[in-house]
């Protein structure tokens, strides 16, 4: 086939996936062998379909073209093959081993009898070498990866992988641009030529008379009206004129009705009146007089071409005589021009660790700085994001339980957790609102700071409670709320009193999109099942009924200034819509392209400024200018979103937060975010501590003056600022972890990444968990002062104990690493490498004997097979451990490797050894990068085994040095020291960041645990060890590493010398150790200032 004949056959891939052709464009892609759909052959794999997979395939390569294509081929039998007999489908694993796996015994008739054999096995994971084997879904994705590689490295699919890069609609405008140049050919072209075919050439006939005008001057295509722009004519569209006084919403109050009426199916879906069509016929869209040359349809334009007629269009208006392939003109002016994507919140400025998983967000309306988040735990916290400071935070809780329903009570006595589903700010931002997956709406009074105040508990729907939003009926603030009852209730903000009760959907009510036109106050309302309809504040039932695209699950929002109306959604078969309505016609103007077809959960968007739309979508943000149907551009935010992100605008468009599959946010901001960041950052003031009325309103500089004494209460309080120090044991939380096990030095120690449980390791190489109950009165489960765990153990009674055969345990180094998912641990104690299963207990394999033996482990953060090992002969081994085989050995050290820590954002390792050395390496070629060694204080003694250890700041970019001598912060691309903090007088034993990165706990030989700041390294508080630990003047006991709970900021956990392990957290009322030394609220580890020792030096 020749070159073009390629290229066609691109094109018309492109037409078939926009007219969504599914079927057919990937016939054509396995027909002509050009292009192989990577994203279908995953969907494929993901989802099982075999035979659909290897008849795609087949489109590209047979079984025996290459090893490549035999792995291929060979793998995705043999996982077939295990499903069946996984499912215990003898006949049809037969079936397999004979049809499809037999081909392979002709290459290794071994490994072909040893398949064979696993028909014999009750369970094949008694195969050794399927141990490991999990459920149907992770094997899958496991193969998955295997597969992808392997086809990336077949030559065969070379240049096969990567679709040209296309504009949009490519093939339409070559059409479009052929017919300009046919008509331009036409001895008497005609200026508003009918164009009714493209199986003959164009040719316009003699047009009695006159010549007609040149089509330069006069473009042919687009002087009519678009096909969308013209409203239903007569009552034979699908939006049928209601009879009566009500025949729009915009003449409901103008025209009140006297009794109740019934909903109107498909009626008008906003308050402006419709449009005269019989106006727009007689004035055409014309194109500017002075438009020299035609331009071409591109995706900009409405595709007109697709089979089904526009959502909503009457059938009169799809058959108009208008031209297809209509263009615009280069003079035509929108209501808004096209924006840059530099104006875009792309870059990523803060990191948040909330510590579980985020539902919902709202930023304050005044305060732009001020984050309200939810959770999927029942969660809520107020961030400060300038100073990265969270400043209040609450848990579920009902206030008074003996007001709730009976079903609520039961439900909460069967299980006392919730979801969060939405939180909002009220437009003034005093009060927030938060809707939660049980029957419940709390309000809070917000007060500045971290003065959050309970004010309204409504009991609001029987099931969950999907959306509230506020809104101003008869100039009265209420709030509504929708839930899985199918009602909409409005409720009076001040007293809780119910309002109104709109009744009338048959599914769960989704959302609710409360907004007024022309002092009209009304609410839409969508459920589950797809419908959308509008209410009044009357009673008097529902005015409009109609469908969402696709049937799907949908949130609608208006622009800033009101006037525009868009709704996003996700049908049940994961499609997702992003559509703008014509409220007049009830019918949608413009859907947007770019969003996935197998979306996971519903997609979320959101709108800024009256010019952006942004939604979570396939792992990333997506951007679309509101006049444009075509995706303006993406952004990543460096990595680890969820599939479908949480996403929400400041209200001036300036940051966007996203929530994180790692429990958090980030905030993305644009050159004026970043300003607004930045100048919080280097006032040192903390605006969210302003309370909400003397901030500036509407941009009323005049509120400014009320911020000044604020400025100088900071100054004063900078003059009295004193470290805390606590000695008494009633001055902090402090529980120590019940053990009837033998009492033996705490060399390393964790808390699980889920919170519930504590994982030691002792100096006799035997684990110790601990378990927090999760129950009525620790509804979360997580680990709390406040309740006692359970020193866990299987029904076996075995201890997971690390080899520690022919090792000296006083010259080992013991490490250990936890999966992401908590289920494996993988350790050593100078011996093997042991994997052993958090369950049970039990060894699931060793590896890795010494000599060298192992001194640090740390996890790929992209996968988790593959680890790196720090050892004991200054090396540092890069181990596949599915494959059981070192990939790469990096030497650079001097001493043994004593700290290693992975950033995904720098795409590096960072190493630490005995020899207080730090190393950089590559992650794409494990080459290294730079090196350096620490700054050790002239005349000091160092122990020449001290250990060093590294780990990244959660910005992924700065990192914690610890080292006896020391503790530092240093950029980690070009290891440079940016603070550095020198213990004066007794050693520092372990140190690490709090969950939210703004601390750092640290422990000394002296006994005390010490809190500092992480964004300065300024010492905040410090608990001595008479706070914590008993008196017993005959033993010296301290603690010798120090953890921090992965989502409670406050919390950290030591193990000492004696064996013991305590959990630390400040007092209640306090909530936090300490106050933080002065001009310290916002300063980020961007903005540190060059390595120095200072005042926390002599405070010591």
């Amino acid at each position: 086939m020749t070159s073009l004949s390629r290229e066609l056959v691109f094109l018309i891939l492109q037409f078939l996936d926009e007219e969504k052709f599914k079927e057919t464009v990937h016939k054509l892609e396995k027909e002509s062998g050009f292009f192989f759909n990577m994203r279908y052959f995953e969907d494929s794999v993901t989802n099982g379909e075999w035979d659909e997979v290897e008849k795609y395939l087949s489109g590209f390569t047979k079984v025996d073209d290459n090893r490549y294509s035999m792995k291929i081929f060979f793998e995705i039998r043999k996982q077939k093959y295990l499903e069946a007999l996984d499912r215990n489908d003898q006949a049809k694993a037969v079936e397999i081993l004979v049809k499809d796996l037999k081909v392979f015994s002709t290459f290794n008739e071994d490994l072909f009898k040893e398949i064979t054999l696993l028909l014999t096995l009750q369970n094949f994971r008694e195969n050794e070498q399927l141990s490991k084997y999990g459920d149907t879904k992770s094997a899958r994705a496991i193969m998955l990866v295997e597969l992808k590689k392997l086809i990336e490295a077949n030559p065969l699919f070379r240049e096969k992988l990567q679709f040209p890069s296309l504009k949009n609609s490519r093939l339409r405008t070559l059409i479009n641009q052929s017919l300009n140049w046919q008509h331009q050919l036409c001895k008497n072209p005609k200026p508003n030529p009918d164009i009714k075919t493209l199986f003959v050439d164009h040719a316009c006939g003699q047009p009695n008379g006159a010549r007609a005008p040149s089509p330069v001057a006069n473009p042919i295509i687009g002087s009519m009206p678009k096909v969308g722009g013209f409203p239903p004519i007569g009552a034979h569209g699908p939006f049928q004129p209601a009879p009566g006084p009500i025949a729009s919403l915009g003449g409901w109050m103008s025209n009140p009705p006297s009794m109740p009426h019934q909903a109107i199916s498909g009626g008008p879906i906003g308050l402006s009146p419709p449009t005269n069509a019989a106006s727009m016929l007689k004035h055409p869209r014309t194109p500017p007089a002075n438009n020299a040359a035609l331009d071409y349809q591109t995706a900009d334009s409405e595709h007109v071409l697709k089979r089904p007629r526009p959502f909503g269009m009457s059938e009169e208006v799809n058959n108009l005589p208008v031209n297809i392939f209509p263009v615009t003109y280069p003079g035509q002016s929108h209501a808004h021009s096209l924006h840059s994507s530099d104006d875009l919140p792309k870059t990523v400025v803060v990191n948040l660790n909330q510590g579980s998983a985020v539902k919902s967000m709202d930023f304050h309306p005044v305060q732009h700085t001020l984050l309200l988040v939810g959770t999927n735990i029942g969660d809520i916290a107020i961030w400060e994001i300038g100073g990265r400071e969270r400043l209040a935070f609450k848990n579920f809780k009902v206030w008074e339980i003996g007001n709730c329903s009976m079903t609520l009570q039961a439900s909460l006595a069967n299980e006392y957790t919730a979801t969060v589903n939405r939180v909002m700010w009220s437009p003034d931002g005093n009060l927030l609102g938060v809707a939660y997956s049980k029957h419940i709406v709390h309000l809070y009074s917000y007060h500045g700071g971290d003065d959050l105040r309970n004010h309204l508990e409504i009991d609001a729907h029987v099931g969950n409670v999907s959306d509230l939003a506020f809104s101003h009926p008869n100039k009265q603030l209420c709030i509504i709320t929708c839930g899985e009852d199918k009602a909409i209730r409005v409720w009076d903000a001040a007293t809780g009193s119910k309002q109104y009760t709109f009744e009338g959907h048959e599914a769960p009510v989704y959302s609710v999109c409360p907004h007024y036109k022309e002092n009209i106050q009304f609410i839409f309302a969508t459920a589950v099942d797809g419908k959308i309809k509008a209410w009044l504040y009357d009673n008097m039932g529902s005015r409009v009924d109609y469908d969402a695209p696709g049937h799907s699950c949908t949130t609608m929002a208006y622009s800033a200034d009101g006037a525009r109306l868009f709704s996003c959604g996700t049908s049940k078969d994961g499609e997702s819509y992003l559509v703008e309505w014509n409220e007049s016609e009830g019918a949608v103007k413009r859907t947007y392209i770019g969003l996935g077809k197998r979306s996971v959960g519903v997609v979320q968007f959101d709108t800024t400024k009256n010019k952006i739309l942004a939604a979570g979508d396939e792992f990333i943000i997506k951007f679309w200018d509101m006049d444009s149907t075509n995706l303006l551009t993406t952004a990543d935010a460096e990595g680890g979103l969820p599939a479908s992100p949480c996403i929400r605008f400041s209200k001036e468009g300036t940051l966007l937060a996203v929530s994180t599959s790692e429990n958090g946010v980030k905030i993305l901001a644009n050159a004026d975010g970043l300003r607004l960041i930045r100048s919080i950052e280097s006032r040192g003031l903390d605006p969210s501590r302003v309370p909400p009325g003397a901030v500036a309103k509407n941009g009323d500089n005049r509120s400014l003056q009320d911020i000044k004494p604020r400025i100088s209460d900071e100054l004063e309080k900078s003059k009295i600022w004193k470290l805390t120090e606590i000695n008494e044991p009633a001055q902090v939380r402090s529980l120590r972890l019940p053990d009837n096990l033998l009492s033996v030095r705490i060399i390393r120690l964790m808390y699980t990444n889920s919170g519930g449980a504590i994982l030691a390791l002792a100096y006799n190489a035997v684990h110790k968990l601990w378990k927090w109950p999760r129950n009525e009165k620790n509804v979360t489960g997580k680990a709390s002062t406040a309740f006692l765990p359970q020193l866990w153990q299987p029904s076996s009674g075995i201890l997971m104990t690390n080899d520690i055969s022919e090792t000296n345990p006083e010259e080992a180094v013991p490490c250990f690493a936890l999966s992401k998912n908590d289920s494996y641990v993988m350790s050593a104690s100078g011996g093997k490498i042991s994997l052993f299963n958090m369950m049970t207990f039990k060894t699931m394999t060793t590896f890795m004997p010494p000599p060298p033996a192992a001194t640090f482990l740390a996890f790929h953060p992209q996968d988790n097979n593959i680890i790196a090992i720090g050892m004991e002969d200054y090396s540092i081994q890069i181990y596949n451990v599915r494959v059981d085989e070192v990939k790469s050995k990096l030497k650079g050290h001097q001493k043994r490797v004593t700290g290693l820590a992975f950033s995904s954002v720098l795409n590096v390792l960072v190493s630490s050894g005995a020899d207080a050395q730090l190393c950089v390496w590559s992650m794409d070629g494990w080459e290294k990068k730079t090196s350096k060694f620490l700054q050790i204080p002239s005349g000091r003694a160092i122990n020449p085994l001290s250990q060093t250890r590294v780990q990244f700041h959660q910005d992924q970019t700065h990192m914690l040095v610890v080292h006896e001598t020391q503790i530092a912060i240093y950029e980690a691309s070009k290891l440079e020291c940016v603070k550095q903090w020198v213990s004066p007088n007794v050693a520092v034993t372990d140190a690490t960041y709090s969950c939210d990165s703004q601390s750092i706990f640290a422990s000394f030989d002296d006994g005390s645990v010490s809190i500092f700041t992480a964004a300065a390294l300024k010492l905040r508080c410090r608990v001595n060890p008479t706070a914590y630990l008993p008196s017993n003047p005959s033993s010296r006991v301290y603690p010798l590493v120090v953890a921090a709970h992965p989502s409670e900021a406050n919390q950290c956990a030591v193990g000492l010398t004696d064996g013991g392990v305590y959990v630390l957290e400040p007092l209640e009322s306090e909530g936090k150790w300490g106050m933080p030394p002065p001009n310290e609220n916002g300063v980020a580890p961007g903005g540190m200032s060059s390595a120095a020792t200072g005042l926390d030096q002599a405070s010591r």
